[in-house]
């Protein structure tokens, strides 16, 4: 509206004056001018001079009427004139890509698809772009989705593209027009960029080349009903019979207050489902949605909700991902200070666990120790563990009630490097000989713990507190404490334990760390923190500071078929050791791409001390999902100590499966066996409302400027001005301006009208 205005006013749009330069061409001496203008200047200031019976702000209002149009005048007499460089017609080349994306068959442009408008646009009998662009240039089109191909006829665009790239298409179009005037690349496009590139390298080449681009925005901005799986954050890897809390956010227009059924399934079976009402004063809700897998083995799953009336997209209801439920049986070292009944019940909540290896070592008297789950008759036959390489090999450890004057100064730094450069779970529970109590405030363990230690252990007798232990925020989201598989019923688990007890007063957290379980003291004072985890280095660590969480278990209040003491004990323990590292590990990023899009295979490596290893021999053997094997070296990356890296590219549709292998010396150090999948991904219809903010950011950035379908008539004219290749200086006429006829009727008619009311008139 703005524009328009300024256009009626001055002729031109503010961009055709911002890309040209104003001059005067009078058509002679303009000393003459300014002469017989101070001239007329005078006689009317001395006209109003004399006009007596006027006041004194009066005759100043209506001199400075006067003497304005007098000025007016004599910049019209000037010629002013707006001086352009222009292409010489059919002299310079311009580019036109049109998106062929499957994102342009979408129906939101007033009842027609976006392909459908972009043709009208092209029409070259009566379209109100491609007429106006062939008078002043030569064409050369382009069709784009993944990358641009030279486009014959409208015909061939088929709108089957499954992703775009925008960058590698404006890349590519620059790159086969280098040899020829180039004028600028104009983009017919949603602005929808999902592919793999990464559309400001692309900007900031063409800007470096001078090349403008003009993006031309087909589609809705927002869709007026629609609801999409925007986003789903779970594990890729996690341990069988572990609790997975699936985070999903849905972006919806039009359904607020609405309620919908959020529903995850894999192949064969619904695994969860969750009824939510959609927010009543937001566009995006978030709710978590928990299931237990209860089966080893890679798995895809569908998180989707129900289509929706009058949506404009149905395809974006539902997402896949892939799940790993592994089944390699981690082993924990549980180690304590002193026979007590939190160990022994610990240990009968994990009995019948076929999926963790617990290894129990309890302190019995000064160099007695009892064991439990060792492999043979002489580990851990001396007590804990005094090399690294011995605790190396457990995968996680929980610290018992055993006070740190127990372990030498170099065992309590190897624990710390269990977690730190090893990538173990520690978990250290609450006893009279733990924690603060046990004289742990200044060790290289509380440096990996989450908790903060105050000193108060040190000067307050050690008598415990009965504490009510509450779930915080971000405990009822952790994997961790869910009980019950039904999210609506994770709460209502958690009512009725009865209090336990703590020795430990701990209230502030470190940077960077949750807190879990809070404890609420019976006797009154400051909450105490229960339960709090934080990552440290390459692992985890966790500190649950009561001392008989097996009263959840065994007290009188509890039923005796009440299960809640176990899953609290399998999912804290599952979750400790569920991302602990081998020493060969593995990804493929990403782990679901379509045909002929490249994965990264990743790998690090590292020896028995999970020291990284630089020199290894790292190689991919992958299967394809039609049985064919292909094998591909992984080359260290340089930039980072024990990464390794290759690129795979899918060609077939379905699962594939790639063992990577690390050898040194002729000797296998390790190996590590991930999936990923090619699939059609849908992402054409994820987030496809048209991206103005991106086209104009392209725009701005290479000099071009955005236009919408329903204001592309101004893009041939702007295109045409420009310095590039062929040009003339076209001089346009400003002397005729609306505005400066209607500064000079105004103030003559303003004059006249005070000079009337005056009775000069």
């Amino acid at each position: 509206m703005l524009e328009s205005i300024f256009e009626t006013l001055f002729k031109y749009r503010p961009s055709v004056f911002a890309q040209g330069t104003v001059a005067l061409d009078p058509p002679f001496a303009p000393a003459v001018l300014w002469a017989l203008g101070g001239i007329a200047v005078a006689w009317a200031i001395a006209g109003y001079i004399r006009a007596g019976e006027l006041a004194r702000w009066e005759r100043g209002v209506l001199m400075g009427l006067r003497v304005t149009v007098i000025l007016g005048v004599v910049v019209a007499l000037h010629r002013p004139v707006l001086r352009l460089s222009t292409v010489v017609p059919q002299q310079n080349f311009l580019g036109v890509l049109v998106d062929d994306s499957r994102s342009m068959g979408i129906g939101d442009a007033s009842g027609r698809t976006r392909a459908a408008v972009a043709a009208e646009l092209l029409d070259p009998e009566n379209g109100l772009l491609l007429p106006a662009l062939q008078e002043r240039f030569k064409l050369r089109t382009f069709r784009f989705a993944d990358g641009a191909r030279r486009l014959g006829s409208l015909a061939e665009l088929q709108q089957s593209g499954t992703r775009t790239e925008l960058g590698a298409a404006l890349t590519q179009a620059a790159r086969e027009l280098a040899g020829v005037p180039l004028a600028g690349l104009v983009v017919l496009t949603d602005g929808a960029d999902n592919g793999q590139g990464v559309v400001d390298d692309a900007v900031r080449e063409l800007a470096a080349s001078g090349i403008p681009v003009y993006p031309v925005g087909i589609g809705a901005e927002q869709f007026p009903r629609d609801l999409e799986v925007a986003r789903v954050a779970a594990p890729r890897e996690v341990l069988v019979a572990s609790s997975v809390a699936a985070e999903v956010s849905l972006q919806h227009a039009g359904y607020r207050g609405r309620t919908v059924t959020v529903i995850v399934e894999d192949e064969r079976q619904i695994l969860a489902q969750r009824d939510l009402e959609l927010s009543r004063t937001s566009d995006v809700t978030t709710t978590t949605v928990r299931f237990t897998p209860r089966d080893p083995g890679v798995r895809k799953l569908r998180v989707s909700v129900a289509e929706q009336e009058d949506e404009v997209l149905s395809e974006n209801n539902r997402t896949e991902l892939l799940l790993t439920v592994r089944d390699d049986r981690p082993r924990i070292l549980v180690f304590d200070g002193e026979p007590r009944p939190e160990i022994t019940f610990l240990r009968r909540a994990l009995d019948d666990d076929p999926f963790l290896r617990l290894v129990i070592l309890q302190r019995t008297a000064k160099d007695k120790f009892y064991r439990i789950g060792v492999e043979d008759s002489t580990e851990l036959l001396a007590g804990f563990p005094t090399e690294r390489e011995v605790l190396f090999q457990f995968d996680g450890l929980v610290l018992g009630s055993v006070e740190a004057s127990f372990f030498t100064r170099d065992q309590l730094r190897m624990i710390a490097e269990f977690v730190e450069r090893r990538g173990g779970g520690l978990l250290v529970l609450g006893g009279r000989s733990a924690l603060d109590a046990g004289g742990y405030a200044r060790t290289a363990i509380a440096e990996a713990l989450p908790v903060v230690f105050d000193g108060s252990a040190e000067t307050e007798p050690a008598e415990p507190l009965e504490i009510r232990i509450e779930r915080t925020p971000g405990g009822r989201l952790h994997a961790a404490l869910q009980l019950a598989d039904d999210s609506t019923a994770g709460d209502d688990a958690w009512v009725g334990l009865p209090s336990l007890t703590t020795f430990h007063r701990l209230h502030d957290l470190k940077p960077g760390a949750t807190s879990l379980l809070s404890g609420r003291v019976t006797s009154g004072g400051r909450d105490l923190v229960v339960m709090a985890v934080q990552r440290y280095g390459r692992g985890r660590s966790a500190v649950f500071a009561v001392q008989d969480s097996w009263l959840w278990r065994m007290h009188g209040d509890i039923a005796l078929d009440d299960r809640r003491h176990e899953t609290l004990w399998r999912q804290l323990l599952r979750w400790l050791v569920t991302d602990v590292p081998s020493p060969v590990t593995a990804t493929a990023w990403p782990d679901r791409v379509e045909p002929g899009a490249e994965i990264d295979l990743l790998a690090e490596v590292t020896d028995s001390g999970f020291v990284y290893v630089n020199g290894a021999v790292v190689s991919a053997t992958v299967t394809t999902p039609s049985g064919r094997v292909d094998e591909l070296p992984l080359e260290w990356t340089v930039a980072r100590d024990g990464q390794y890296h290759a690129t795979y590219r899918p060609g077939e549709t379905g699962r594939y499966e790639a063992r990577i292998v690390a050898e040194r010396g002729g000797a296998t150090m390790g190996e590590r066996v991930v999936h990923f999948e090619a699939a059609d991904l849908q992402r054409e219809y994820f987030g496809a409302t048209m991206r103005r903010h991106l086209l104009e950011q392209v725009a701005e950035q290479t000099g071009g400027r955005f236009y919408t379908a329903d204001r592309v008539s101004a893009l041939p004219e702007d295109v045409s001005i420009t310095e590039r290749g062929a040009t003339v200086v076209e001089e346009r006429d400003l002397w005729d301006m609306p505005f400066l006829f209607v500064l000079l009727v105004g103030c003559l008619g303003v004059e006249w009208t005070f000079r009337r009311a005056r009775g000069l008139a």
